[in-house]
């Protein structure tokens, strides 16, 4: 049950920001003056609805997001009443049309900056001292994954035992040399271990509770990239069988902050959200084939893109397993994720509109001073078959991603 509640509830937690984002349109062009006619929660056929004034409100029998109807958001678009004319959105300055077509992002941004500075005061937000190259403080895996994809999977049948835990490595030990050569950090551990030939047997030394020790490993063999280029070419490697880095004891991941110290920590962690959105979106065509595999039966791997129903799931496991800081985080990486993704300059997508309306300013002011006519607006009409290819190719993303959230979901616990 608490599973089940905790899916809902992330579930309608999205709904409610991609309302709120819709919102974000209305009440910006409301405020500039723009006609907006209607305002709904959800898709197909209306379940309630209410007008006040020149807008419709409701809400819709498929909650899947929601939307609203800007008059005249396109200079072809042909159900403007001859009243509304002067009140169409692309008669208005390109600064307010930009702040409109914006404001949904920025609605998203602003709940994942808001959600993040409460998170910092009650929660807490992962530790700075834990960035950057960490000692090698390892855990013990059960196996090692042979093949070089899905490496994130949990063990399954025919993995091979791992090699820390056969030697009686625990969770926890800092690994301080490989076969004589001294580690500083997790980075370090594995760059060694991969040096030795495929199999080896080697010292390990290491700390316990203080106290220096050593045991000599068989290391497994297994199919990976250089670590200094996960894309680059497979060979096989020696592999010890951990996992890391993970905290010394006694450093708590979750650091909590005053309200004060809560603004520079929440203006931090949005600052590395901002790279790490951007990474992730540069990264998802790679991970497409990882996708298709976990549809067609290999193991699911946790680096690869999941949809609102696999991010509805993992909340539902972190409820179940109270680990709310999981719940939250997720929620904030998900509305700053859809937040840069709608500002993408690509149709249908906000982005698209906000990079149209500008590249017409800039056409006209070069038109301009070259004493050329202005070439006026760009005919959206010819731009169709570009916007229904991004339709096309999210849709199909859209429905690889749920596929795998559905019969091969990731888990975290």
């Amino acid at each position: 049950m608490l599973y089940l509640a905790g899916v809902v509830a992330f579930a309608l937690a999205i709904l409610i920001s991609v309302s709120l984002h819709e919102a974000g349109h209305m009440l910006t062009a409301k405020r500039f003056g723009m006609k907006v006619t209607k305002y709904f929660v959800g898709f197909g056929p209306t379940l309630w609805s209410f007008r006040r004034g020149e807008t419709e409100y409701g809400v819709k029998g498929i909650p899947l997001g929601g939307f609203c109807k800007i008059v005249g958001m396109t200079p072809q678009d042909d159900d403007v009443e001859p009243a509304d004319q002067p009140r169409a959105m692309w008669r208005f300055p390109l600064w307010q049309r930009t702040v409109v077509m914006s404001a949904g992002s920025i609605t998203h941004f602003l709940l994942a900056i808001v959600t993040l500075w409460f998170a910092a005061i009650f929660m807490g937000l992962p530790n700075p001292a834990l960035e950057g190259p960490q000692p090698a403080y390892v855990n013990v895996t059960n196996c090692v994954i042979v093949g070089a994809t899905a490496t994130n999977r949990d063990c399954i049948p025919g993995d091979p035992a791992s090699p820390a835990q056969q030697a009686g490595l625990q969770n926890d030990d800092k690994i301080t040399a490989v076969n004589g050569v001294p580690v500083a950090t997790y980075t370090d551990l594995v760059n060694e271990i991969r040096k030795l030939p495929a199999g080896s047997r080697v010292p390990i030394n290491y700390e316990r509770d203080g106290a220096a020790q050593q045991v000599n490993v068989n290391l497994a063999t297994v199919q990976r990239p250089p670590v200094s280029d996960p894309d680059g070419p497979v060979s096989a490697v020696s592999a010890l069988g951990v996992s890391g880095p993970i905290p010394p004891p006694g450093v708590p991941v979750m650091l909590k902050h005053n309200p004060i110290e809560a603004f520079p920590a929440t203006a931090k962690f949005t600052g590395d959200l901002a790279v790490n959105t951007v990474h992730s979106l540069q990264r998802i065509p790679q991970k497409v084939p990882a996708l298709w595999d976990a549809i067609t039966g290999e193991p699911r791997d946790a680096d690869t893109p999941i949809s609102v129903v696999g991010a509805s799931r993992l909340g539902g496991e972190a409820v179940e397993h109270s680990a709310w800081e999981v719940f939250v985080l997720l929620f904030v990486s998900l509305n700053f994720f859809i937040g840069v993704f709608n500002l993408l300059p690509l149709l249908p997508l906000d982005g698209g509109h906000i990079a149209i309306a500008w590249f017409e300013r800039l056409r006209s002011w070069f038109a301009a001073r070259l004493g050329r006519p202005d070439p006026g607006h760009v005919d959206y009409f010819k731009l169709m078959p570009v916007t229904y290819a991004v339709i096309l190719i999210g849709g199909a993303f859209t429905l690889l991603t749920i596929t795998a959230d559905i019969i091969n979901p990731i888990t975290l616990f």
